[in-house]
């Protein structure tokens, strides 16, 4: 039995293995396994150098186009090798991802600068270009651009951020396409901010501060000096009574700065659930309700809001360009009219740093905006929530 199997296993290798004798097997002669061995070479070298060359290329143009003056879009490249579906970029690796990125832009703290980006919103020369600009052009806000993570919500709006910034996120939604503009108090607009929301939510359970920052928002200062100390939540406001602690004040959802710990995880995960409770309403309108729930309280979250003499925008501009950290388009619908706003704020805003020191300081100057942006359509056709009296 043992000669039989040693037989098989014999006939078996002799069968897979190549015979050791030139003169039996013509084609392994020593000149043969040469000339195989160059062709096999260089066969590989034709391919491998071209992608070594490409590889290279976009390498040196990801790391340096954020500090290019020269726009490149790479989405029609991505469109044919990338897929949120594909294995490129599998789900369950989207944590590990995004922890990477996270701690390559956190400052010192784990504090991070968040904005989200979608197809509309990322061509050249629309709302992204105007919000790096705005960093690049203020006072003390150009070094902040390192900490800053854009979340791309789309395939397009992933490969605009690729070429123009360091630190990008692909976020996938199953089943909804957030590429287009998404108009005011559409089903997709919806969707778009409660899932923002969960998504900050997980930011959070990892650890990290974040200030939320929407990108139709200039930053024309470092905002952290005006931040306030110890205090969880803190948000920006289309309308500021003057009391920082008043819950009076309008809050507005699209800027905010937040601390990670077990009270703001309980809160987003209050906020994103009230959007049953409160269904067809967005986010900033549901915060506009929850911020006088005794839950709050209960888990002893502090929360204040910020002066709009700081954080201003077109429902109430700041009105000193000595002190102004950023501005928003906010009661501001359509694309094409935020477009001709912000650019009329940029140009503003170079207008006044162009002044000699004492015309700066005699606060004669203004902003040159609201134009296309129209006050009177804030919240168009729908009823917002009723606010508690006390």
């Amino acid at each position: 039995m043992k000669r039989t199997i040693r037989a098989s296993v014999l006939r078996r290798r002799s069968m897979i293995m190549p015979r050791s004798s030139s003169e039996n097997n013509p084609d392994m002669s020593p000149d043969s396994v040469v000339r195989r061995a160059l062709t096999l070479t260089l066969f590989f070298a034709a391919i491998a150098f071209p992608c070594l060359v490409l590889y290279s290329a976009a390498y040196r143009f990801q790391i340096f186009a954020g500090n290019s003056s020269h726009s490149y879009d790479l989405s029609s490249v991505l469109n044919r090798n990338f897929s949120f579906e594909s294995e490129d970029f599998p789900t369950d690796s989207e944590g590990l991802m995004l922890e990477r990125i996270l701690k390559d832009a956190a400052m010192k703290d784990r504090t991070v600068i968040l904005t989200t980006l979608n197809e509309a919103w990322a061509a050249p020369g629309s709302i992204i270009d105007l919000f790096l600009e705005s960093f690049r052009i203020g006072d003390h806000s150009s070094g902040l651009l390192k900490n800053l993570v854009i979340i791309a919500l789309d395939i397009k709006a992933y490969g605009r951020c690729m070429a123009v910034h360091t630190h990008c996120f692909a976020l996938k939604t199953e089943g909804v396409d957030f590429s287009g503009e998404a108009y005011f108090m559409t089903p997709d607009y919806l969707k778009m901010m409660w899932r923002r929301i969960d998504f900050l939510r997980s930011v959070l359970e990892m650890g990290y501060n974040f200030v939320f920052t929407d990108a139709d928002i200039m930053w024309f200062r470092d905002p952290f000096p005006r931040f306030y100390l110890d205090t969880d939540f803190q948000v920006a406001c289309d309308h500021f009574l003057g009391n920082s602690y008043d819950v009076q004040n309008r809050p507005n959802g699209g800027f905010n700065y937040v601390k990670s710990n077990n009270r703001t995880i309980e809160f987003y995960k209050f906020w994103y659930s009230a959007r049953e409770t409160y269904p067809g309403y967005h986010d900033q309108d549901v915060l506009n309700i929850i911020k006088y729930d005794p839950f709050i309280f209960e888990i002893g979250l502090t929360m204040r809001f910020l002066d709009t003499t700081y954080f201003g925008g077109l429902c109430e501009p700041s009105r000193d360009f000595n002190q102004v950290c950023t501005m928003h388009a906010n009661c501001c619908y359509g694309l094409d009219s935020k477009l001709h706003d912000l650019r009329i704020m940029l140009e503003d805003w170079r207008n006044f740093l162009s002044l000699p020191e004492s015309l700066k300081r005699s606060q004669l100057i203004s902003w040159r905006v609201p134009r296309n942006c129209s006050l009177t359509l804030h919240y168009p056709s729908m009823n917002m929530p009723p606010e508690p009296s006390d």
